[in-house]
């Protein structure tokens, strides 16, 4: 399947602005799917996720959440001074914040004139945890987190899931202790809306392309069930 990239700009809660890159398919109206960031950007690893995914029948958009603090950013996992440049941009990001901006994006694309009305998100590192927050704190259609970071102090907010959630879990996270881990799954397992899937041997970003703990047979099989999910999810008319 085709599709066109475009970049267009979304109006914040707070008055200001911020772009987002938008890969749409050839065949419209589409479902659409909010890819939230990792620490380095809307950088060319995003945009090539949100091709996929226009490839696979969806709308996909990625907003700039690092706006407030250094718009356009774009870093790569390859040298120390993008990633200290990274980490500095985690340390001071406002995650209250960039859920909002979130919200607005949800928001203008569940309107927009090329969408059929369901919108879900997908996220990595710290858009994992963004994502799980999009779970609890809004309504949209459903939602995916890739190894997000810091969802074991965030577990209260978990009885807030209206509609489906699903995990993927790097059983080797660096980022992510085992601890962390089995209380994450402890919380979450038996829950409805929420599935989880767990990958042995596997580090912090193995779905990251190219990057330095890629797994190719974790990523598939991580890919296959993300489509699978998102079709189940938001393929079908908006229930009124």
């Amino acid at each position: 399947m085709g599709y066109k990239m475009s970049e267009i700009t979304i109006p914040s809660k707070d008055g200001g602005s911020f772009t987002a890159y938008v890969a749409e398919p050839d065949t419209l109206p589409a479902p659409v799917v909010v890819v939230i960031q990792e620490i380095f950007g809307v950088n060319q690893e995003m945009r090539t996720k949100c091709d996929d995914l226009a490839k696979e029948g969806f709308i996909a958009v990625c907003p700039d959440i690092f706006w407030r603090l250094e718009p356009g950013i774009q870093l790569t996992d390859k040298s120390e001074e993008e990633w200290q440049k990274a980490f500095d941009l985690y340390n001071r990001f406002d995650v209250d914040q960039g859920i909002e901006d979130l919200r607005a994006t949800e928001h203008a694309f569940k309107g927009h004139a090329h969408s059929t009305g369901r919108v879900g998100c997908v996220g990595y590192c710290l858009g994992g945890k963004l994502a799980y927050l999009m779970a609890t704190r809004t309504n949209v259609d459903c939602a995916i987190s890739y190894y997000g970071v810091g969802l074991e102090d965030l577990l209260e907010e978990s009885i807030n899931i209206k509609n489906p959630l699903m995990l993927h879990i790097a059983e080797d996270d660096k980022f992510v202790s085992p601890e962390a881990q089995q209380k994450i799954k402890e919380n979450m397992e038996g829950g409805t809306q929420v599935s989880i899937y767990s990958y042995p041997g596997v580090d912090h970003a193995f779905a990251r392309g190219n990057g330095e703990n890629y797994n190719e047979s974790a990523a598939a099989l991580a890919h296959s069930c993300t489509m699978d999910f998102l079709k189940a999810n938001l393929n079908g008319a908006k229930a009124a």
